[in-house]
């Protein structure tokens, strides 16, 4: 049997006996044989371009669409069969390519590399695309739904071109792959300084991916970089966040190790967002309450049975002390401001849109310049925005309004008094 070179050599020698048949001289054979052995390479190649296409796009499309198959789908989406056309053809045409040029050996030479080149490229290519279809079947898991996927996918990129660009150089210089590695370790350092962000974000999504600390959709709060919305995407160089104004930022994966971040993640997943505010009551305005004013808040439903309950308790304490009761201060009394915290909790106990489930307290803090807090801790039903928003405004839309009931006043700076001194001082002066 004849050998592959054998059989090249022997169409190319029938090839030239043809043209030299027509009477051309031994140069101007040479190039009308490669001219026809040109046109016939190009209609080979036209012929299995059509077939490999016919194929693929109705009997694989067909069996694709009956099987329903995810695989196939993605498979064609990510144009695998578009490079495995190309793959053959070149393969294809570097068999062939020798016959063609059989009679310039130097040319011929310098091809059969740029073809090789050529044939890792779309081997390249099909590799790179079969990746991209196993992530977006890996998109579509719930076990991967919130994984950085792309950072795994570009890390596999950036192996395959190293080892594109290492066999490229060998090619063309003619060595071995082994001797062009060990070369590259002396560029190492270089290579680390080029590729610091690279490096650093494989790692950081290594670290993201292995603590579980974020997943794209996430919402984040990083206010050092303007970053306060839900997570886009995570690959290997950088995250992009599309906050709630619809910017869109983009961050450096790394910043998610080397900076402090705040994820709402928790808070979504408990189902209950924080309610975290507080009133400034005028600390003037805090005093015992009166019987007839005990008679006007028992008209408030929600205080009803406590203030009674706690009317009893404390005429038992002051008569087991023997306290006189004459003095206000003597013994133990309601203030109006004690009440309007129970009324406060007993509200937020009542109100659908507080999850009860959740820490629920009313609790005084430290007094200020400004008065004294009574703040708000709980949680609402929900973690949606609009509905946090309306159901914070409703709680305090009413205490506001409420507070004048139990005699209390809202701190306001210049508060009433302070008018009321400027405008006696202005009087006085007058």
């Amino acid at each position: 049997m004849l050998s592959i070179n054998e059989k090249t050599s022997v169409i190319y020698n029938l090839t030239l006996k043809f043209t030299q048949l027509l009477g051309l001289n031994d140069q101007a054979a040479q190039i009308a044989t490669v001219f026809i052995l040109i046109f016939s390479l190009l209609i080979l190649l036209l012929v299995i371009d059509y077939i490999l296409r016919f194929f693929f796009n109705s009997m694989l499309l067909q069996f694709i669409r009956k099987a329903n198959d995810q695989w196939g789908n993605y498979l064609v989406q990510n144009k695998i069969p578009t490079y495995l056309i190309r793959l053959i053809l070149t393969a294809v045409a570097q068999q062939l390519i020798p016959v063609i040029f059989s009679g310039f050996p130097s040319f011929n030479i310098l091809l059969d590399k740029m073809l090789s080149v050529l044939l890792l490229f779309f081997l390249y290519k099909f590799f790179n695309s079969f990746l991209r279809a196993g992530r977006d079947v890996l998109r579509t898991s719930k076990a991967f739904a919130n994984k950085p996927v792309d950072s795994y996918l570009q890390v596999f990129q950036i192996f395959l071109i190293f080892i594109l660009i290492t066999l490229t150089v060998s090619i063309f210089t003619g060595s071995s792959p082994w001797s062009f590695l060990v070369s590259l370790g002396a560029a190492s350092a270089v290579l680390m300084l080029v590729f610091k962000d690279t490096i650093l974000g494989f790692v950081a999504s290594i670290q993201v991916s292995a603590n579980d600390s974020v997943r794209v959709g996430d919402w984040i709060e990083m206010p050092k970089y303007g970053v306060d919305g839900d997570i886009l995407e995570i690959n290997l160089n950088n995250v992009r966040v599309q906050n709630f104004d619809k910017t869109i930022v983009t961050i450096p994966t790394y910043t998610l190790m080397s900076d402090a971040f705040k994820n709402y993640r928790g808070m979504q997943e408990t189902g209950g967002r924080r309610l975290k505010r507080a009133i400034n009551v005028k600390i003037s305005t805090i005093r015992y309450l009166e019987d007839t004013d005990l008679l006007e808040l028992k008209k408030i439903c929600l205080l009803t049975s406590f203030i009674e309950e706690r009317e009893q308790q404390i005429n038992e304490y002051n008569a087991q002390h023997n306290y006189n009761t004459d003095s206000k201060v003597n013994g133990r009394r309601m203030t109006n401001i004690g009440l309007f915290r129970k009324y406060i909790t007993f509200f937020s106990r009542s109100n659908p849109d507080i999850n009860q489930e959740m820490t629920l307290m009313v609790r005084q803090l430290p007094p200020t310049s400004k008065g004294l807090p009574i703040e708000l801790y709980m949680f609402t039903n929900g973690t949606n925005w609009a509905f946090y928003e309306d159901t914070m405004s409703d709680i305090f839309d009413h205490l506001f309004a409420a507070i004048h009931f139990f005699g209390l006043e809202v701190f306001e700076e210049p508060s009433s008094d302070d008018l009321r001194r400027l405008f006696k001082i202005k009087t006085k002066i007058d």
